[in-house]
């Protein structure tokens, strides 16, 4: 009884399998009838196999930039925080929270009245002692004088001019005591250390400020120029550092998120000196002028690279490229209106723009739209074409090979 089952389990599977398989042969080939009456009335006649519409374009010969694409940050070449110098009461404040500063300005003020004490009695010390050498110098002579009439001990000589020494050593200690003070006094008016736009005010006038705080008053971010670090693979380092090493200035453009705008326009500043080992990339650094301050600091960026042009290279749009399980493929249209699949190497993409590094030659058409429903050898009917292949303005990048869809005949 076991074995009865498993024998038409064996059978039942069998039988299925033939079905499936003849299905399928009836659903990949013509019909007896159809391939008698493309026989006899020719493609595209009554009776004949139905030409299956598409959009055609012909392939292009002319350059294409070589795109680098990362994901950056903005970040400010220089972020300072305001700190006061000497401590004191905060009596001024003078901006306004996210001001645009300028390098000198004035933003806040400490009492002052203690710090031009301090000045003055430091100025009044020097004063003092100034008389005190003057009138000791003026003694130095007198007894060089009596010295050499024999009149006094050579001893009382050198005291003076001991004395004499001793009081410019003082004038000297106190002319950096005013120095010291009159600088005090200009550290309490607290100016802007850099250019650059003022973050939320930290400190409200009426408290008392010390020089050892360390959240300071403000925090100036500079905005011009502006920088935005980015990572690109490793292998693309040798290329980028032979340009840098060259001098040559690699344009950079910075990007929205949705990749639709273009939000500035910069070169590449300088790049890290060492490989991330967890994620195999290199930081690059690129600098914007940033005069309409498009971009802000810690903001996401797409940054699209320009390393190189390819110069007389086949172009063809993005949307006819496909990848198979043999690799990439574009159906031609040939002069009999049949496609044939042609495998193709790719080389760099320019937004919409696919350049072919082998496999294709300017001037043969191929298909764009309705590949999905395409075999070898389909008959095809092209219901427009274009000749010439442009890059949309402010198209979004890509990588070559990516987005591509699958043909159900690739391979």
């Amino acid at each position: 009884m076991r074995t009865t089952k498993i024998l038409l389990g064996i059978v039942l599977i069998t039988v299925l399998a033939v079905g499936v398989y003849y299905y399928w042969q009836w659903r990949m080939e013509p019909s007896p009838a159809a391939a008698a009456g493309a026989t006899k009335r020719g493609p595209g006649g009554a009776g004949g196999p139905r030409a299956t519409p598409v959009v055609a374009a012909a392939a292009t010969q002319g350059d294409v930039d070589v795109i680098v694409n990362g994901l950056g940050t903005v970040t400010p070449l220089r972020t300072v925080t305001v700190r006061s110098r000497v401590d004191g009461e905060l009596v001024r404040v003078l901006f306004e929270e996210g001001q645009v500063v300028r390098q000198g300005q004035l933003l806040a003020e400490i009492d002052p009245r203690a710090f031009q004490v301090q000045l003055q009695q430091a100025e009044g010390q020097l004063a003092r002692d100034r008389a005190l050498l003057e009138n000791a110098r003026l003694d130095f002579e007198r007894y060089k004088t009596l010295f050499e009439q024999d009149s006094i001990a050579k001893q009382q000589v050198d005291t003076q001019a001991s004395l004499v020494r001793q009081y410019e050593g003082a004038l000297r200690m106190d002319a950096s005591q005013v120095e010291n003070a009159r600088l005090q006094l200009a550290y309490s008016r607290i100016s802007a250390p850099i250019s650059g736009r003022l973050g939320l005010r930290l400190v409200d006038p009426g408290n008392i400020v010390r020089a050892g705080d360390t959240n300071g008053l403000v925090v100036i971010t500079q905005l011009e120029p502006v920088a935005v670090v980015f990572t690109v693979p490793q292998d693309l380092l040798p290329a980028v550092m032979k340009r840098v090493q060259s001098g040559d200035q690699i344009p950079v453009e910075a990007w929205d998120r949705e990749q639709r705008a273009k939000l500035a326009a910069g070169t590449l500043a300088s790049a890290d000196n060492q490989v991330d080992p967890q994620t195999g990339t290199v930081k690059l650094k690129a600098q914007f002028a940033n005069d309409d301050r498009g971009l802000f600091p810690n903001q996401f960026v797409n940054v699209r690279m320009k390393l190189d042009t390819l110069r007389d290279a086949v172009i063809v749009p993005a949307a006819a490229v496909q990848r198979g399980s043999q690799g990439m493929f574009v159906y031609v249209v040939q002069s009999d209106n049949t496609v044939a699949l042609r495998p193709v190497n790719l080389g760099p993409l320019d937004g919409q723009r696919q350049s072919i590094a082998d496999g294709l030659h300017p001037g043969e058409t191929i298909v764009t739209d309705g590949v999905d429903r395409l075999r070898p050898g389909a008959q095809v009917e092209v219901a427009s074409a274009r000749p010439e292949i442009k890059p949309p303005p402010g198209a979004a990048p890509g990588k070559a090979g990516g987005g591509r869809r699958r043909s159900k005949d690739g391979g």
